[in-house]
């Protein structure tokens, strides 16, 4: 599932949830739909299959359907597959209630024959639908009153299982929206004589900046002058606003050709913007935290938690994190730590990383953590999002709305977070050599600089990427911290440009991998940590020895020495080997950019992917 909206004012719903659709296109999907009543024409819906604008024309912009009420959604597959019919809205059988829907309904076979075997005809193969229909067994037991249709909903929400973000509209109550949110995030937006409801900020920001986050449980009824929240027994709500300061162009292009491209170079600003008002006076500050020093000195262990690229960013603050803590630290994927038995105790710190601070498994494994005893540390880009709110502790990113499927920005942003959480905890601690401490400090205010003149010198990464985007199959090698980033470039090559890849400790090669090596693989060697250097000049020799091209990585006072075994090589500034990912990872995201705008690809929303997981 992905994007939702819904609108209920005084003007025509169909052009606004076109335009609030648009926003969320960012999101990935496979079909379009909107569902919009009039008192007129009553309930109409319109679904396509494809991009938004084969929607779009279908109703000319929205002009040839009418009403100041709907839902729209984007749909990437899940139940069924990519079609009109099994597009959102979905549909109550005597056509009078519309659903969208984010999310999981896990019990949807067991719901779907109970009303099968009530004569029920279902039109699509899609989870979503058994809610439309059970709200309609429920509510025709009764008046069509708008107290009936919320009564029906509870009883529905009583009889579900799975995670889900729902948008509820009924053509006997057309004066009114409902909202439902479990584990699926959901926003309000508030402006005058209109309502919003949301999957995402980006969706309402050109019509308003003042949001409320639905929380698990939270039904909202919506109308065009008022909210009323309640909980799963029906009692009232009260839910804070929230102002959104970021301006629209952020969400904007801004003249670059994608997302992706906009967001790499943007990231010396999201990273000055993350880290510099943390640091005063040559220290670093983080008065939110509310850890004493004699907890981190009785934490038996700090478990890193996270999904995809966060994960990454975890395996490179695992080196950092041990090093300058001397604590052990263990990085678990999100969506397999409920179910690795993990050893969690009151003495346990969980650091969860998650972009938009909803990431289903993410979610799920923070609250494991914490119903183990353990004490949670997030970061997030997100405010307000759920696993900020859920945290003991939250620390944001910086870093604006990032709307290309593959992260950048947030990447970087969250390695600057964990370095700043490594010093300030180090300094607690006493673990960390003053002379250290001051150094590091000073060089992470030079970064964003530093990524600056990565980004000056793109011109020789497009060159290599124009050289290299038809192989097959590349290979990203490196130890320690260079291991760490080869997983991330590995990530976002394969990601964007559906070229096969792999991230590989290098000195693992000869453990299997090196037989998969054969003349003109392409293997990205990644050498910039320098106590390991050599070595991984070996392992860049011994696939040079079977036919491999190497493209090598290193700091610029290594790159003669690396140019001696390399095809071709990529130089970075030199900086303190602990924050060498905040400036290798630039160039492995520019390589994968090029070689996936040789290839064609749809950088921006590449197939099969959605930019926030909300289901398990």
């Amino acid at each position: 599932m992905c994007g939702i909206v819904g609108f209920i004012g005084n003007e025509e719903a169909a052009p606004i949830l076109l335009e609030g659709l648009s926003r969320l296109e960012y999101r990935g999907y496979d079909s379009a739909g909107i569902a919009v009543y009039g008192p007129e024409d009553g309930l109409k819906v319109v679904k396509a299959k494809g991009r938004l604008q084969v929607l779009s024309d279908i109703v000319s912009g929205g002009k040839t359907i009418h009403g100041t009420l709907g839902l729209g959604h984007t749909r990437w597959a899940t139940h069924g597959e990519p079609s009109d019919i099994n597009s959102h809205p979905h549909v109550s059988q005597d056509g009078r209630i519309a659903v969208v829907h984010n999310g999981i309904i896990e019990n949807y076979v067991e719901i779907k024959e109970f009303l099968q075997s009530r004569g029920v005809h279902f039109a699509s193969q899609t989870d979503t639908e058994v809610v439309a229909q059970l709200l309609e067994y429920y509510y025709s037991k009764g008046e069509h009153t708008p107290e009936a249709l919320l009564d029906a909903v509870v009883k529905v929400l009583h009889r579900i299982d799975g995670a889900y973000a729902l948008g509820i509209l009924s053509a006997d109550c057309p004066d009114r929206l409902i909202a439902v949110r479990k584990d699926s995030p959901l926003i309000l937006g508030y402006g005058k004589n209109f309502r919003f409801l949301a999957s995402d900020v980006t969706a309402v920001i050109k019509y308003t900046r003042e949001v409320s986050y639905l929380d698990d449980g939270d039904i909202a009824v919506l109308t065009a002058d008022g909210v009323q929240v309640y909980d799963s027994l029906l009692q009232p709500v009260a839910k804070e606003h929230s102002h959104v300061d970021w301006e629209i162009s952020a969400a904007e292009k801004g003249g670059y050709e994608h997302f992706m491209a906009k967001e790499i170079m943007e990231q010396p600003k999201a990273f000055r913007d993350t880290v510099f008002p943390r640091i005063q006076a040559g220290r670093v500050v983080l008065d939110d935290l509310r850890i004493a020093p004699d907890d981190l000195e009785d934490m038996d262990k700090l478990y890193i938690i996270a999904c995809g690229s966060s994960y990454h960013v975890g395996m490179a603050a695992k080196y950092t994190l041990e090093k300058i803590l001397r604590k052990p630290v263990e990085v678990t994927l999100a969506s397999e730590f409920r179910y690795c038995d993990p050893i969690v105790t009151e003495k346990t710190l969980a650091l969860v990383i998650s972009q938009s601070g909803e990431t289903i498994d993410t979610l799920a494994a923070m609250r494991e953590a914490k119903r183990l005893g353990a004490r949670v540390l997030s970061i997030v880009n997100v405010v307000g999002s759920t696993i900020a709110r859920e945290s003991d502790d939250v620390l944001y990113t910086w870093a604006g709305p990032e709307i290309a499927v593959a992260t950048t920005k947030a990447y970087s942003t969250q390695l600057a977070v964990v370095y700043l959480i490594g010093l300030y905890f180090a300094d607690l601690m006493g673990t960390i050599e003053p002379a250290e401490y001051k150094a590091v400090v000073a060089e992470l205010l030079l970064i964003p600089t530093k990524i600056e003149a990565i980004l000056n010198n793109r011109k020789d990464i497009q060159y290599f990427a124009s050289i290299y985007f038809n192989h097959p199959s590349v290979f990203f090698i490196g130890r320690n911290i260079d291991y760490a980033v080869g997983l991330e470039g590995s990530l976002k090559l394969k990601e964007i440009s559906y070229i096969h890849s792999e991230g590989y400790a290098a000195g693992e090669l000869k453990h299997g991998t090196i037989s998969l090596i054969e003349p003109g693989t392409l293997v990205v060697a990644l050498a910039s940590y320098g106590k390991l250097f050599e070595k991984t000049m070996s392992n860049m020799v011994e696939v040079k020895s079977r036919g491999a091209d190497v493209l090598g990585v290193t700091v610029e006072s290594r790159r003669k020495d690396i140019d001696k075994t390399a095809d071709h090589s990529i130089a970075i500034p030199d900086t303190h080997p602990m924050l060498l990912p905040s400036l290798e990872v630039v160039p492995m995201q520019l390589f994968a950019y090029y070689v996936a705008l040789q290839r064609g690809c749809d950088i921006d929303k590449p197939r099969n992917l959605a930019k926030s997981v909300t289901v398990e």
